[in-house]
């Protein structure tokens, strides 16, 4: 009988544990319509189902209305380097940025094996695209191992940094794309949602991005300089969603 009190007692004062969160799971498919836009007032009427948009330019009303529509909505994040436009650029301590990212005023590489440092920052950032409702987070330049960043980051060091991000983004309920690393794929195919790569065609390396159709998870393609008439049968025969756009990242594209 005490036995049995004492196990009802701890039942009450015991706390249950969370249960662990479930998010977005994409399947890969050449055929999904999707749109990715950085610039320009954010055209909502695109005739497509998914939607790759800059997570602090987007309102929690206009990722509502996407999901009105039937539509994902994708945040947009740059998890490996520093932008100094962004208004939590002063989180950044002078210790943890690298290199400038050649071609991109005001960014400069992250020594991404500062968890310490890092992990707080992009968790606030992930909570933001949480809280405005989206469904994934497009965390962008997870390869500042293969670049001139400075600090003498490896491959191993990104790994672990790759793989401590898309932990995050699942622990807060959202799906999580692997942005270019096409080195790296084989081994973080397993721990992301989908992948989103810029211009595999225009290298010739879509075959690396395989992995991530072989199991079951979207490869969403961007082509800047490669015609639809010359890319998009390949990427069909790949299971890719490709689209052509501007190098802006505007309202305009062309669907294969």
């Amino acid at each position: 009988m005490l036995a049995g009190a004492v196990l009802l007692l701890l039942a009450y004062t015991i706390p249950a544990q969370a249960a662990p969160k479930s998010w977005w799971k994409p399947r890969a498919s050449a055929a999904i319509r999707w749109q990715i836009q950085f610039t320009g007032r954010l055209d909502l009427s695109v005739n497509a189902t998914v939607f790759d948009v800059d997570g602090d330019g987007t309102t929690a009303a206009q990722v509502a209305t996407l999901h009105k529509r039937g539509a994902k909505a994708i945040c947009y994040v740059s998890a490996g380097s520093y932008e100094d436009w962004r208004a939590d650029a002063k989180r950044f301590p002078a210790a943890v940025l690298g290199a400038d990212l050649d071609g991109w005023p005001g960014e400069k590489w992250l020594d991404v094996r500062r968890w310490d440092v890092l992990g707080p920052i992009m968790k606030a950032r992930f909570q933001g695209c949480a809280r405005k409702g989206f469904d994934a987070v497009d965390p962008d330049n997870l390869d500042g191992y293969a670049n001139s960043n400075g600090v003498g980051l490896t491959a191993a060091d990104q790994l672990t940094y790759n793989r401590r991000i898309a932990a995050l983004a699942h622990g807060l309920g959202l799906a999580v794309g692997l942005k270019n690393d096409l080195d790296q794929v084989k081994q973080l195919a397993p721990a992301f949602d989908f992948a989103v790569n810029e211009q595999c065609a225009y290298y010739h390396e879509c075959e690396l991005l395989t992995p991530f159709v072989a199991q079951g998870k979207p490869v969403f393609e961007i082509e800047y300089e490669v015609t639809t008439s010359t890319f998009c049968p390949a990427s069909r025969k790949l299971g890719f969603a490709a689209i052509r756009k501007k190098q802006s990242l505007s309202e305009w594209r062309r669907t294969c």
